[in-house]
């Protein structure tokens, strides 16, 4: 039989060698049913949430045990699912006033839920619809008595394909007997893929057709270097791919080698590494993998998954944790990024016809001071115990940065009138994520310590393409030369006025533009833990001297394309 090839998305890096196991679980039939007592409904649903608690504590206490409590956090949150009165309110009303089922209830209420994540711009964001849909699937399993497959039940050598592994799914994967995952669905940024590169298992997600491609047993590649999954591969692939596997992890052996070493470049230059958190609980990643800096605190994680906000002392405390771990090494922790199409339950937004363009982040910030000046409140608190830096999310005009710094001060000015210890030598800055930001960032530059450009969204609004839409997604192009312009633009201005220049979007780890955004004079590169020392090991190959006599030539390329097949000839 002849091989296939089939084209994915590279989520873990790896090579794995091995045979298919088709993990499926049940289909859900829901029918609606008209029901006579609706208390007892709602027992029965109750019933079928409390046996699911039950099982996801079990699964978070293993996961806790082998997994460390950073990726044990996630069977947290699909707790607080379970426990959020938004979602089980709304099925209890839907069962009383409607007089139906509690399957149907819960599938239509879910159903809304995972709309509303999926119909989002934040990537991170989009993907959590896929804890709704696991946790709510859980609780139908009950309801329907149906029984899932168990990966931890798995007891020989196999590559797990499937149509998506949840994060229930993927903590019980026995990295003994589990060589690595194929997916049909999936991104970079699902809990699957974040958790399988923690656990070192090679993954490639979103490959469309996986499951209809196999069958139990049938002989897999899974290239997780490349986002490829070889069909019953010869044994000339067999043999190419051996080797590749050999090559990869001698590589990996050097480049933790690095984990203790200052990104140095080969002409002698310094710059930071840094790691982008989502919570506390991703220090021990930052900390492994040697980070030099948090160079992207995102706070709003704090704010979700709960169903109030979070009091000062609450914050405080987070702050006060992740710098204090990081002791010496600057922390810039981004002030609430949230709004528009990311909603909290609790506070009531209006509806907008384009919520990525309407009130959130700095925005939402300035329309609702009370949660900005208690947020402020508690980073001044916490400064005293490591390196600060602040930073204001989706910045478009001067005059809301002066009102975002005026609030800053007054806080802080507060709390010294009160007695309350605050450092002297907090650094205030700003994303660059908006076109009209890059293209004055001169005087922006004059009123700010620092900018970080948020690459994700600077790289769609440049371009005016959603990249969370299939149809437009070839418009995403982080290497298109108007993107490199404004960049550059950026760096530039915040050079002239003697201040410091970052990254923290997903750009900042990209092999093809690491060199580029070296050449253009980037201080600080921030990228996910697992990035970095890969990113240190590139850095440490190229010459600063060298590359930056290619600038003006990447700048004035017509394609992306062009870009990246000039970085591939000249500066690798």
């Amino acid at each position: 039989m002849a091989s296939e090839k089939i084209i994915g998305i590279a989520a873990s890096s790896g090579i794995a060698i091995g045979k298919a196991f088709k993990l499926e679980n049940p289909s859900f039939e829901v029918e609606k049913k008209s029901i006579q007592d609706a208390l007892e409904e709602t027992k029965r649903f109750h019933k079928a949430v409390d046996q699911s608690k039950s099982e996801l504590t079990e699964i978070k206490n293993k996961a806790e045990k082998e997994l460390g409590a950073d990726k044990a956090a996630i069977f947290e949150a699909h707790l607080l699912v379970l426990s959020d009165p938004e979602l089980i309110g709304t099925v209890e009303r839907r069962i009383e006033e409607e007089q139906v089922n509690a399957e149907f209830a819960l599938d239509a209420v879910a159903n809304d839920f995972i709309t509303i994540f999926e119909n989002m711009d934040n990537e991170y964001m989009k993907e959590r619809a896929a804890d709704i849909r696991d946790v709510t699937k859980r609780v139908m399993s009950h309801l329907l008595g149906l029984t899932f497959q168990s990966p931890a039940a798995i007891n020989e050598e196999v590559i797990i394909v499937a149509d998506d592994l949840t994060p229930s799914d993927t903590a019980q994967l026995n990295r003994q007997f589990v060589l690595g995952f194929a997916t049909n669905i999936g991104g970079r940024t699902s809990h699957s893929a974040i958790m399988s590169r923690s656990m070192e298992i090679p993954a490639v997600v979103g490959t469309k057709t996986i499951t209809s491609a196999v069958d139990n047993g049938t002989p897999l590649i899974v290239d997780g270097l490349d986002g490829v999954v070889i069909v019953n591969p010869t044994e000339e692939e067999k043999a190419a791919y051996q080797k590749k596997q050999k090559q990869f992890l001698e590589q990996k052996a050097l480049w933790a080698k690095l984990v203790h070493e200052p990104t140095v470049t080969a002409d002698g230059v310094h710059v930071e590494l840094g790691a982008n958190i989502g919570n506390p609980n991703d220090l021990e990643g930052v900390v492994n993998n040697g980070a030099e800096a948090i160079g992207l605190y995102r706070t709003e994680f704090l704010y979700m998954g709960r169903d109030r906000l979070p009091s000062e002392d609450e914050q405080f405390e987070a702050y006060k944790k992740v710098l204090e771990t990081m002791g010496e090494k600057p922390v810039v922790i981004r002030t609430l990024d949230i709004g528009g199409d990311k909603k909290l339950p609790y506070l009531e937004l209006p509806e907008e016809l384009n919520p990525f363009l309407g009130v959130r982040a700095i925005r939402l910030c300035l329309e609702r001071q009370d949660i900005f000046r208690t947020q402020l409140r508690a980073l001044c608190r916490a400064s005293v115990y490591g390196q600060l830096k602040i930073m204001f999310p989706m910045v478009a005009t001067l005059e809301e940065l002066r009102e975002a710094k005026a609030i800053f001060n007054e806080e802080k000015e507060k709390l010294i009138q009160e007695g309350v210890p605050v450092s002297d030598a907090i650094e205030v800055g700003m994303m660059v994520e908006i076109p009209s930001t890059a293209v004055i960032a001169d005087r922006f530059a004059k009123e700010v310590d620092f900018f970080s450009i948020g690459t994700n969204d600077l790289i769609q609004y440049t371009l005016a393409a959603d990249r969370m839409n299939e149809k437009v997604s070839y418009l995403y192009q982080p290497y298109h030369p108007a993107v490199l312009r404004l960049v550059h633009n950026v760096i530039q201005a915040a050079h002239k006025e003697g201040k410091w220049a970052g990254m923290c979007g997903e750009m900042a780890g990209d092999e093809t533009a690491i060199p580029i955004l070296l050449a253009m004079g980037l201080d600080e590169f921030s990228m996910s833990a697992t990035s970095i020392l890969p990113a240190r090991s590139l850095l440490k190959k190229l010459s600063k001297a060298e590359v930056e006599k290619h600038v003006d030539a990447v700048l004035n390329l017509d394609t992306a394309e062009d870009v990246a097949q000039y970085v591939q000839t000249h500066l690798k």
